[in-house]
């Protein structure tokens, strides 16, 4: 045997060594990647604190220590995003409390915390002579339909003005477009949330007949704007997942508490909005934030009693929820800095 024979036979070995190797590691990697579940956040183009976990890397190092992929799955408002979760299409999602508490009290979910206080307001044109809300009687009204959480709102700032449903023009459309509305006036006023009250507001052409907070004062003297629920299969499945996540959003509320400018700038990256308006949400306080996002049975109780007293609810719907995750979450998260 020459040893030009003998260096092709060792160099085909090692080649061959080095391919088996190869096509072990890859096979090692297809085992890992078809092992990592997904895990779908049903999320809405506004100032949820998921985002800015997400911007912090917090959502990164979730995804390492469970071998899970976060995928955000974006809706433009609560009643799509429930229909996915009764499907079975989301495992966790983030949206108005009107529709959590819905998907609470009938779908196989259950609400683990309340991330934002606050974020709708009756908003009217700026040069409108309207003063309050019994001078609504007569006027067409933009609001975004009887599923969403601001139509019983909006019906009660009516009822405590001593008017019905009937004295008003109601006028459904998507929240997004109301500030559109009432800068062409072609409405008289106009019921929405956050970020699209700010947008409004920002762009000078409309003013706050009336906040939330003074119809419905519910939560550390503010109105609840917005929940984390989970289904309930992937509640019992994978608990230790759900208690990081809400631990991401308690971490994220402490760092829009120190930063709001940088949160804003933030939240402008993923979701769109103008710095400008997300500033102007935060500094007059449409959007507020709190740190304790516990769902205290009080609270869901009174809520629950609002929306079955608008109809919305019926009288043997019970939400459920569970304030374990977001107690634990505020120890885990440390003191607020």
């Amino acid at each position: 045997m020459t040893n030009s024979f003998r260096f092709h036979g060792r160099f085909a070995a090692i080649a061959a060594a080095g391919l088996g190797i190869a096509v072990a590691a890859l096979a090692f990697v297809s085992r890992d990647a078809l092992a990592q579940e997904i895990v779908n956040y049903g999320v809405q183009p506004a100032t949820m604190p998921i985002y800015i976990a997400r911007e912090l890397g917090l959502l990164d190092a979730i995804e390492k220590k469970h071998n899970i992929k976060i995928e955000f799955r974006n809706f433009a408002y609560g009643a799509p995003e429930n229909q996915a979760m009764a499907a079975g299409e989301l495992q966790i999602a983030s949206a108005g409390m009107g529709p959590a508490i819905i998907a609470a009290a009938r779908l196989p979910a259950t609400l683990v915390a309340i991330t934002i206080l606050e974020q709708t307001a009756i908003l009217v044109p700026r040069d409108s002579t309207l003063k309050s809300v019994k001078d609504l009687k007569g006027k067409k009204v933009a609001f975004p339909g009887e599923g969403s959480q601001q139509y019983p709102l909006l019906l009660k700032a009516l009822a405590d003005a001593g008017l019905k449903e009937t004295d008003i023009s109601l006028f459904k459309t998507d929240g997004a477009q109301i500030p559109t509305l009432l800068q062409s006036k072609s409405v008289d006023a106009g019921i929405t949330w956050d970020p699209h009250v700010s947008n409004a507001l920002a762009a000078g052409h409309s003013r706050v007949l009336i906040k939330a907070e003074k119809i419905m004062p519910i939560m550390q003297g503010h109105y609840i704007g917005n929940g984390e629920y989970v289904h309930n299969d992937f509640l019992a499945k994978r608990p230790e997942v759900v208690q990081d996540l809400i631990t991401a959003n308690v971490k994220a509320i402490d760092f829009i508490l120190k930063d709001p400018k940088g949160a804003a700038k933030m939240w402008a990256k993923q979701i769109g909005f103008p710095v400008n308006v997300i500033d102007f949400s935060l500094a007059e306080g449409i959007s507020v934030y709190s740190r304790n996002i516990v769902p205290e049975k009080s609270t869901i109780d009174a809520y629950a009693k609002f929306l079955k007293d608008a109809k919305i609810l019926k009288p043997d719907d019970n939400p459920k929820f569970n304030p374990a995750f977001a107690q634990k979450a505020m120890v885990e998260a440390g003191p607020a800095k």
